[in-house]
């Protein structure tokens, strides 16, 4: 079974990630939006575009892309746990075309509300922490008991496969021009890291509120510090 440990904590690692950008970002909007009466048309194509990269990063996990198919072909029970998971990823894609036709219409009416769409994204943020949730108290329980030996050896061999297939990407891309980004087409891109940093950028954007109002987002280097300890902890 040590097969299915590495796999396991390669994707709790993978989980844990993918957690810590959510709640960023969560946080950082809800300290920002909620206080604004309205937002720019840049702050809601930012959001939205966000809100898209997550999506994206979410959707190229090794757990999408690996586990959930070897569970899917070695039982029925997973069935019901792995629709309740779509409906969550549902949900969530909800939010992502709702705020791409709120970018049309604020580029005719030029007026948007903050705290609505600071609530759409809390929305899109529960929906995936949720999901996350669920995949780890459930869904790797059941792949513990269902999946066999040879199956575990098959996917961490998938997952080797594919991290040098995204090291060899990543340098490739690294010397090409990035491409422009649009928020208003939802494009399922495998991204560089499943880790999104968009605290920064977010922060460069012009807000509606004095400094002072504000509460402090996180540091990258305190996300960077905790990603480490997560990959730690996992190994533990």
């Amino acid at each position: 079974m040590l097969t299915a440990t590495y796999t396991l904590v390669a994707l709790s690692v993978e989980q844990a990630n993918i957690r810590i950008s959510l709640q960023s970002f969560q946080k950082y909007v809800q300290a920002t939006l909620l206080r604004q009466h309205g937002m720019s048309l840049n702050q809601l194509e930012f959001a939205c575009e966000s809100l898209n990269r997550l999506y994206q990063a979410c959707h190229w996990r090794k757990i999408e892309m690996y586990l959930i198919p070897a569970i899917r072909q070695a039982t029925q029970q997973a069935d019901q746990l792995l629709e309740e998971l779509g409906r969550l990823n549902e949900s969530a894609l909800n939010v992502i075309r709702s705020l791409q036709e709120q970018v049309a219409k604020s580029q005719r009416d030029n007026e948007t509300c903050g705290e609505e769409i600071a609530e759409r994204i809390d929305n899109f943020c529960d929906s995936m922490l949720s999901r996350l949730d669920k995949e780890e108290k459930e869904l790797f329980n059941l792949a513990r008991t269902t999946i066999g030996g040879e199956a575990w050896f098959a996917i961490a061999n998938q997952f080797l496969l594919h991290d040098a297939h995204v090291a060899e990407a990543r340098r490739c891309r690294g010397a090409l021009p990035a491409p422009a980004a649009s928020a208003r087409h939802l494009l399922l891109v495998e991204p560089d890291d499943n880790v999104i940093d968009l605290v920064p950028a977010l922060a460069a954007l012009p807000v509606a509120v004095p400094d002072d109002e504000l509460e402090t987002p996180i540091p990258v280097s305190d996300l960077q510090d905790q990603r480490h300890v997560n990959g730690r902890r996992a190994v533990v």
